[in-house]
């Protein structure tokens, strides 16, 4: 794949102006971390990756946490003045319009200094197919989280184990939103419901939580392990579990999380007859941290599942990128429903095509042995001193001196990563060969105008 990325501007470390940053699109087959606290330009150099990838029609998927990524539906630039006056705060029309008219004039005026025009924003945002999912909401389209359990998936024929993993996410978010234990390896009621779930599934029906309650009333099995099925979980217990499910079931609130759209991240990421590049975003920025953590589990498990299906390739076949990944892939012992598959989409994502990017304000709470692999990195200003110790030791393979034991005046690339300005970055790409350069990233072609919240995504869907 011949394709470039066109992310920005360059300059040596000693700050010397070089050529414009173009980056083979190949380059994230070996996957890239953004490390930068707030206020560093992180997450527009996030949307500026993703537009050039789809602009190289690559298929992308966004697990957009914080909801910024979700601007990739504003091309307003593309659109005209107009675009931008349902998002500004005036309720005087006039002022509003004056205000989108300024606007577009400024935004215009900044692209053109990255020799980007409208013609530019225009071409992207005709030529991908955007989907945005918010799962337990309707401000974006509805995404039915239970699909894997509750649908017959041909899965449980050609590739069981990865169905497992699937339905053992599935299982784990109904037993959180019960409030009941729901580890996989420790919860009685998870082994029970995933026994049940996993017969009827094996036998190519479905195990809709009404059919789960039926089995919990009458069991199709006499035993579980060694044990008997009443010393493993009594009868009592069990019809307490069923009673929980059915309050679940009647629940007008927990609904949401049971209609739209399959888990089905191949056919969202499929070619298209329009020959429109798939751009999916799941945004879960309106869930608390737990949901979040579930959530996002289940679709990664999903995006796990279909990259092992793949055929082996050395072209990137499509992108994953996760916007925030602070408590998702952290250190070991925690393990998070993330973590697994994040690591082995790590791991294995490259020989099958599938590209990752991860971002992160805190790297010291990241799992290091997942990112330290990565082929890019981009590293904008942190805030701490173990923050920028940790990056330091990935971009040299060195730990990074103590302040104390300097025996030289020169700045250090620890000091280079403090002091960078807002969208300044120590690039790094292990591809290359000629060591880290600064790099300062493009004006995004979409407007980044802060986090999409649920009136903003509503109010898109409505317009179209």
């Amino acid at each position: 794949m011949s394709a470039t990325l066109y992310v920005g501007g360059q300059a040596s470390m000693e700050g010397v102006p070089g050529e414009r940053l173009r980056v083979p699109v190949g380059d994230l087959l070996t996957h890239a971390v953004v490390f930068g606290m707030t206020g560093s330009g992180k997450t527009g150099l996030l949307l500026v990756l993703v537009e050039e990838v789809l602009r190289a029609g690559v298929p992308v998927l966004v697990l957009d946490i914080k909801g910024d990524l979700a601007n990739l539906a504003l091309g307003c630039h593309a659109q005209g003045p107009e675009a931008y006056e349902p998002f500004l705060p005036s309720q005087d029309p006039d002022v509003r319009q004056a205000q989108a008219q300024a606007l577009a004039r400024s935004r215009g005026d900044s692209l053109a200094l990255w020799e980007l025009s409208s013609r530019d924003a225009l071409a992207l945002h005709q030529g991908i197919a955007l989907t945005i999912f918010t799962p337990g909401s309707d401000a974006g389209e509805s995404l039915h989280l239970l699909s894997s359990l509750e649908h017959a998936n041909p899965r449980w024929r050609t590739n069981p184990s990865e169905a497992r993993h699937a339905l053992s996410a599935a299982i784990s978010l109904v037993l959180r939103v019960m409030g009941r234990d729901d580890d996989p390896a420790r919860s009685r009621e998870h082994v029970l419901l995933s026994l049940c779930a996993e017969r009827r599934l094996l036998a190519g029906q479905g195990a809709s939580l009404a059919a789960l309650i039926e089995d919990l009333g009458a069991p199709p099995f006499e035993r579980v392990g060694a044990l008997a099925l009443d010393e493993f979980v009594s009868g009592h217990e069990r019809a307490a579990l069923a009673a929980a499910l059915n309050a679940l079931l009647a629940s007008p609130t927990f609904a949401m999380w049971r209609t739209g759209e399959g888990m089905d991240v191949g056919r969202w990421l499929s070619p298209r007859e329009d020959r429109k590049t798939p751009a999916v975003i799941v945004s879960v920025a309106h869930l608390d941290d737990e949901a979040r953590a579930h959530v996002l589990g289940i679709v990664l498990e999903e995006a796990l599942s279909w990259t092992r299906s793949l055929p082996g390739t050395s072209d990137l076949r499509a992108l994953i990128v996760l916007d925030e990944v602070y408590g998702l892939v952290p250190p070991h012992p925690a393990n998070p429903p993330t973590r697994g598959p994040i690591v082995s989409l790590m791991k294995q994502g490259r020989a099958f095509g599938v590209g990752v990017v991860l971002a992160t304000q805190n790297p010291m709470d990241v799992d290091y042995r997942t990112i330290s692999n990565a082929g890019v990195w981009a590293v904008g200003r942190l805030q701490t001193d173990a923050d920028r110790a940790r990056v330091v030791e990935g971009l040299t393979g060195v730990r990074a001196p103590r302040k104390s034991a300097r025996k030289s005046a020169e700045p250090t690339l620890a000091d280079t990563v403090k002091s960078l300005a807002p969208r300044w970055f120590v690039w790094r790409n292990a591809h290359r060969g000629e060591g880290s350069v600064l790099a300062r990233s493009r004006d995004t072609l979409s407007w980044l105008r802060g986090p999409m919240t649920h009136a903003d995504l509503s109010a898109r869907r409505r317009m179209g």
